[in-house]
């Protein structure tokens, strides 16, 4: 069975292909790589993830990669945990506006109408 790993704190240079090439050392094998872009700029988020093809292979990755500098940033490795309600997609924000009902800076700003 797959075991999905989180990646993070890594190089902006990194691609899908090293990523996978780093984890498949010591002869574990990767299942897929995955590097997070973001998507107005298309750059590197700095995290990712990987999915070993062993639960035996992730706990090796972990313990082999956790920690160690990659391009000159220490790389964080653990078990990717799965999204809970309301997560993986930006901040979650409750009704509009900004703070108290939405107004505009100098145009009454309560969202209530003009204070005059």
């Amino acid at each position: 069975m797959n075991k999905k790993l989180y990646v993070g704190n890594l190089p902006f240079s990194a691609d899908e292909n090293a990523l996978r090439e780093l984890f498949a050392g010591e002869g574990r094998k990767v299942a897929s790589s995955q590097i997070i872009s973001d998507r107005q700029t298309g750059r590197s988020r700095g995290f990712g993830f990987v999915e070993m093809e062993t639960e035996e292979d992730a706990e090796k990755a972990i313990a082999a990669l956790n920690g160690k500098e990659w391009e000159g940033r220490a790389l964080v490795v653990n078990e990717a945990r799965e999204k809970g309600p309301g997560e993986g997609r930006g901040p979650q924000r409750s009704g509009g506006g900004f703070g108290r009902g939405g107004g505009r800076p100098g145009r009454g700003g309560s969202g209530g109408g003009d204070r005059y």
